[in-house]
């Protein structure tokens, strides 16, 4: 479901890669944690494997298309058919209600189904908030807001970049089991960033970043 192979990355002005030779393998249906310290490359990784963001060398595959080397329409249309992302900030829109928020990547997708929003609603504990705006929830609640519109249209890929990391711990670990529980529902693979190794221990499998470089 994702592939790199020898993928580097170098910011403009950096004295040192923020990725240096990265390959790793993701299967459909598989979860995968993505381990390190701050700015090991963990957040660049996840970047370049959604499309934000183009390598300086190697391949990136997702569902079997090319990112790499992709127009910025292509990389557009390959989010939002076939990934879902996670933020730590959420990035929920403000002027949209919860239950908007919930099906805006599906419908851009053209697969809103009322009946799988509906059971995200409610086992994301979100029943009788729909018609709230994201500024009245808690941020254990915006967090279950952002996971179910990454859920909603069912993609194939799930990208997550620390999304528990504005939680306390025991709001944060309940959000990753819920999370966890209904990736496996969907059958998609996911790729989780967390600094965190209690948290990784969760998932199917872990690989460590050290400064660019899988350790």
């Amino acid at each position: 479901m994702l592939v790199l192979r020898s993928v580097s990355k170098t910011y403009p002005g950096a004295e040192r890669p923020a990725l240096a030779g990265v390959s790793l393998d993701l299967a459909a249906g598989r979860t995968l944690a993505l381990t390190g310290e701050s700015g090991s490359g963990k957040s660049t990784l996840l970047h370049l494997a959604a499309g934000l963001d183009a390598p300086d060398a190697g391949e990136i595959e997702v569902d079997g298309r090319r990112v790499d080397g992709a127009s910025d329409a292509a990389r557009a249309a390959l989010r939002r058919d076939a990934i879902g992302l996670v933020f730590q900030q959420f990035n929920l829109i403000p002027s949209l209600d919860v239950g908007a928020n919930l099906a805006f990547q599906a419908r851009l997708a053209g697969r809103f189904d009322p009946g799988w929003q509906s059971e995200l609603t409610a086992r994301l504990g979100l029943a009788g908030l729909e018609r709230r705006y994201p500024e009245a929830l808690s941020g254990g609640q915006q967090q279950r807001v952002a996971i179910g519109r990454a859920l909603a249209g069912r993609p194939r890929l799930i990208l997550a970049d620390e999304p528990t990391g504005n939680l306390d711990e025991p709001t944060g670990d309940a959000v990753l089991a819920l999370f966890l529980d209904l990736v496996r529902a969907t059958g998609a693979a996911l790729l989780l960033v967390t600094h965190s190794e209690r948290l990784a221990g969760l998932l199917d499998a872990r690989v460590h970043l050290r400064a660019g470089r899988l350790g």
